[in-house]
């Protein structure tokens, strides 16, 4: 089997060598050049070709979303992210994955960590699946547009679950969405704490809906998109004595399900239960089944399912499961699905 070629850039030498010894400990992976300085690293990465290049943020010469940008313009390459477990290194890595970083790594006790060697199997995994992701997948963003007023009558509901891949997938379902859409959006994807708010201030930089991370008991508001926050799983309690209005649960005593909390799961199942108006579930890229029983509490409410496609999927196991069950009402490219959610919120 042909071995996945990896180039390590980073700023320390000894995470160089725990990062080294993590991806060599594997015996499909082997480790092809390194680098200390991101002008460095442009410069031999195009030269060694690697499947795989992963990015520390904090260079001594450039920082790491330069290098991560001229890649993609120049060279465009598989990138995993490596960035402290910082509010800042949360706001970076963000924007990397806008800029097309295939996937990240949270350093967990900062720029130096060495129980880095704890996630081991972690970090072996998504370096492997970031050598299968297609780069042609990459897609541009669009400026930020003014944003409308809202109400706290919700009528129209679309939840949107995704895992690896997810964050620019759901960027780029967002951005099909005009200026004073009064549908409401529940955001469930897959991702460290510390990180989801960040996404969630992304998602509401690039796209016309106001977004935010989840608060527990916070009212939900017409034309807003909530973000389930990582660590916890995500539902919905209707407003006492208020028609149409619904507010947000968080809970983080709940076990795992499907070995994730949030999971798209519970918040598909919560709105399929308590909400009243139309209804729409998508699932986007990503590994395992989360979505699949939600997908059928949202049927069996006259919801409609949509999920994305093989060809623009990261990794196809979450929207193949719901295929397979024949739940879904439509799989599009990625490109269709917010005109297609759009449809559905518009009929009669």
């Amino acid at each position: 089997m042909k071995k996945i070629k990896v180039f390590i850039v980073e700023d320390s030498n000894l995470m160089q060598k725990v990062i080294s010894d993590i991806l060599l400990s594997d015996p499909q992976i082997e480790v092809v050049g390194t680098s200390r300085f991101g002008k460095e690293a442009l410069e031999k990465i195009p030269r060694i070709s690697p499947d795989v290049v992963t990015l520390d943020i904090n260079l001594p010469d450039i920082k790491g979303t330069v290098v991560l940008e001229e890649l993609m313009r120049c060279f465009p390459t598989r990138v995993v992210l490596l960035s402290a477990h910082t509010q800042e290194g949360a706001e970076i890595t963000m924007k990397a994955l806008a800029l097309g970083a295939v996937d990240f790594i949270s350093k967990p006790s900062g720029e130096v960590s060495l129980d880095l060697y704890n996630f081991k199997e972690e970090i072996i995994s998504k370096i492997k699946l970031a050598a299968t992701v297609d780069l042609k997948r990459l897609f541009p963003l669009y400026k930020k547009i003014p944003l409308s007023k809202k109400s706290l009558s919700i009528e129209k509901m679309v939840v949107i679950g995704a895992s690896t891949g997810g964050p620019k997938a759901i960027l780029r379902v967002m951005l099909g969405f005009p200026l004073y859409c009064n549908a409401t959006f529940l955001v469930v994807q897959h991702m460290p704490v510390g990180f989801t708010k960040s996404f969630a201030e992304r998602l509401s930089e690039y796209s016309n809906i106001r977004s935010k991370e989840g608060e527990d008991r916070e009212a939900i508001i017409k034309g807003c998109l909530y973000v389930a926050p990582a660590g916890y799983h995500m539902s919905i309690d209707k407003i006492v004595g208020g028609e149409n209005k619904y507010s947000i649960r968080l809970d983080n005593d709940m076990p795992l399900v499907n070995y994730v909390r949030p999971a798209i799961d519970i918040t598909m199942a919560s709105v399929a239960d308590k909400f009243d108006g139309k209804l729409v579930g998508v699932v986007l890229t990503g590994m395992g089944k989360d979505g699949l029983e939600g997908a059928i509490k949202v049927k069996a409410k006259g919801g409609k399912i949509i999920v994305q496609d093989e060809r623009t999927c990261v990794v196809y196991s979450m929207p193949r499961n719901i295929v397979n069950a024949g739940l879904a009402d439509d799989v599009l490219p990625l490109g269709e699905i917010g005109k297609k959610v759009l449809e559905y919120l518009n009929d009669a």
